[in-house]
């Protein structure tokens, strides 16, 4: 077995990622609760080319607000083929990922393509990307972000996103 001590130390958690049936409900019941304001969020829609992932097609209404230093995203697929989708019809409603910062995204995502997990959604940007991965364990998806470190513009759109 291979050491993988410590691997993760210089991850970054960013986000806590929900697919819900109908966001209004899960907006107005988490209002109830105390969590928001919530702020809509637009999803890229397309996969690095070339890359093993799905293309992301389909339609996600995406609502996010704050919780401490963590942000709580709800995705509600509406329509076409998404790893939003394919979470509610084989897992139904709950946490689908927990996005992650990392240093090098493209060595994380060898490395983890090495120890097979699966690529569901592959961007990038300038200076940066993401990409959402199937574990194939325990139903966990992660999501990793390279951010970009040398144009304050992307930055502040991938993170708006």
């Amino acid at each position: 077995m291979a050491d993988n001590t410590n691997i993760t130390s210089a991850w970054k958690m960013l986000q806590i990622g929900l697919v819900v049936r109908n966001m209004d409900e899960t907006v107005r019941r988490f209002s109830e609760l105390g969590f928001g304001p919530f702020i809509p969020k637009l999803l890229p829609r397309s996969t690095k080319p070339g890359s093993k992932a799905k293309p992301m097609l389909g339609k996600v209404d995406v609502q996010r607000t704050a919780l401490g230093n963590v942000e709580l995203e709800l995705c509600q697929p509406v329509s076409g083929e998404s790893p939003h989708q394919d979470y509610l019809d084989t897992k139904g409603e709950g946490i689908q990922h927990i996005l992650f910062a990392v240093p090098d995204l493209e060595a994380e995502l060898d490395r983890f393509i090495k120890l097979g997990a699966n690529i569901l959604m592959h961007l990038t940007f300038n200076g940066g990307g993401l990409a959402y991965i199937d574990l194939n364990a325990g139903g966990f998806i992660l999501e990793l972000i390279q951010l970009p470190t040398n144009d304050p513009e992307t930055l502040k759109v991938v993170l708006s996103r």
